[in-house]
């Protein structure tokens, strides 16, 4: 079983976004702290991003940001966080982000979301890793998960043998918040050995 004591967090900075997923951020936030669990994340304080790092702060948990400089001069850093770390490059920031997470969950976000998605989602096929990665799922306010049109694409990806089936058991799919944890405690899925990638 993988034990999970941080999680690394993906998702979106943007802040005019279904209020859904605003308290989704949030209600992760909670979730994670009460549960005991760090947080490290891209150290923003502003959309998704400072809203789950204030909902674990808000209830006494720790709470790791990594952020490149050039951002940090933004002033999009968050200031109240347990740790600031302040990096040179986005290439040193998402490095550092995988190394001290033992899962990742991944939220609504934009174009820098899916990129750390698809980044440590290579990473396992490749068995660079082997932690769990949860796709979170909640529904907006139309009612549909934000992702299902991702894991249709995915779908389709193997379906067209751009990639194998077994690499379905990559990611999780979650659609309700308590299922998180559980998500954790069901151990990692088996790795399938990288030269099948070719085959």
């Amino acid at each position: 079983m993988t034990i999970v004591k941080t999680v690394c967090v993906y998702c979106g900075s943007a802040g005019a976004v279904d209020p859904a997923y605003r308290a989704a951020a949030t209600d992760l936030g909670i979730l994670l702290a009460k549960a005991g669990v760090d947080l490290v994340y891209g150290g923003g304080r502003v959309g998704l991003m400072g809203l789950v790092a204030d909902g674990v702060m808000a209830q006494g948990g720790r709470v790791i940001g990594i952020i490149p400089e050039f951002l940090d001069k933004y002033e999009v850093g968050h200031t109240g966080l347990s740790e600031l770390i302040v990096v040179d490059t986005m290439h040193t920031r998402k490095k550092l982000m995988m190394d001290r997470a033992d899962a990742f969950i991944v939220l609504p976000g934009g174009f820098g979301t899916l990129e750390e998605l698809f980044e440590v989602l290579t990473w396992k096929q490749l068995r660079l890793h082997d932690k769990p990665i949860l796709l979170l799922d909640l529904p907006g306010t139309d009612g549909r998960g934000f992702w299902q049109p991702l894991t249709a694409l995915l779908d389709h990806i193997i379906a067209q043998n751009f990639a194998k089936p077994e690499m379905a058991g990559l990611w999780q799919v979650i659609t309700r918040l308590e299922d998180v944890l559980i998500a954790f405690q069901s151990g990692p899925t088996p790795m399938v050995a990288v030269e099948t990638k070719w085959l």
